[in-house]
């Protein structure tokens, strides 16, 4: 199994490579359209991933299980979510300009004000629309920022996603497998007055904070809270989306830290209020989130963390 396994993991890094060394170098509208299809094939055949993603968008809208309508929603988010794939290959070549022009920001001045103010901004997203293009325009706009990459296997696709970001503008640390000072290396950041982008709507890890999200308990990551419990950074939640062959960014205002409370008390009423934002610009824009894995504790094994 494991060398099956390996085997697969391989083939997926050979793709990648491929990816990025190619797709820049055709034209845009043939290879849009041939990861639409390939979207499409993957709807239909009906996996564990596209279940999973419509079992999800099933909490998120309210739609039966098994209904026409979720069915389409699930076919949409699946060009949603190969959209991004085919996006990533292409941006690096992409013009800095272009990027910023084609992106349209509701609050940015919440990122602009704070950082001139000599604040740390802590950018809180769900894994939705082009995570990445956000970035990119955020480094555009003058903002280099700092975030944290699940380290993929193999090592290789691992270290070519680094790059990518990298050469985007962004500083990558790894979840696991560094030195082990990644919430120090976030605080000193923002402290600095500097920039932090995190991922903040699903738990990597075993010290998640609990939280009820549509409805039901999930857990959420510590960090982002706990940042902006501990350093005074100012925790600002945002949602990424497509707007037609473009790109939005609604950057939200900043979630208040609580002044009564143990530190425990406050990065859980923190985590909540993120929760709580995070429901409406997915509701908003259900689509483009790409949710594929369990989220929600109660869709887990007994003993399971939302891995």
């Amino acid at each position: 199994m494991s060398e099956a396994v390996s085997f697969g993991d391989r083939v997926v890094a050979a793709g990648f490579a491929a990816g990025w060394k190619l797709v820049p170098l055709l034209p845009e509208r043939p290879t849009a359209a041939v990861f639409r299809f390939l979207a499409d094939r993957v709807w239909a055949r009906r996996g564990k991933s596209v279940r999973r993603l419509e079992s999800n968008l099933s909490r998120v809208t309210g739609l039966d299980p098994g209904s026409r309508e979720l069915r389409e929603l699930g076919r949409a988010g699946m060009r949603s979510y190969f959209r991004y794939f085919h996006e990533i290959f292409r941006l690096p070549s992409m013009p800095r300009e272009e990027v910023v022009r084609r992106t349209h920001v509701i609050g940015a001045e919440h990122v602009h004000d704070n950082v001139a103010a000599g604040r740390g901004v802590v950018l809180a997203l769900p894994h939705m629309g082009n995570w990445d293009q956000a970035g990119a325009w955020l480094v555009g706009v003058g903002h280099p920022f700092t975030t944290v990459a699940e380290r993929l296997k193999p090592e290789s696709l691992f270290k070519r996603y680094v790059a990518f970001r990298e050469g985007l503008g962004m500083e990558v640390l790894p979840l696991t497998g560094g030195d082990g000072h990644n919430f120090g290396t976030l605080a000193t950041r923002v402290r600095k007055g500097g920039v932090v982008c995190l991922p903040a709507e699903r738990d990597l890890t075993k010290s998640g904070v609990e939280v009820r999200f549509f409805g039901a308990a999930t857990k959420m990551p510590a960090g982002p809270p706990l940042l902006a419990v501990q350093t005074g950074a100012a925790l600002l939640p945002a949602t990424v989306y497509f707007v037609g062959a473009d790109w939005g960014i609604h950057i939200h205002e900043e979630v208040p830290v609580p002044q009564e409370g143990t530190r425990q008390e406050k990065v859980a009423a923190v985590a909540q209020h993120l929760a709580d934002v995070f429901e409406k610009g997915i509701s908003e824009h259900p689509e483009d989130w790409h949710m594929l894995q369990r989220l929600w504790l109660d869709d887990l094994p007994p003993g399971r963390d939302p891995r």
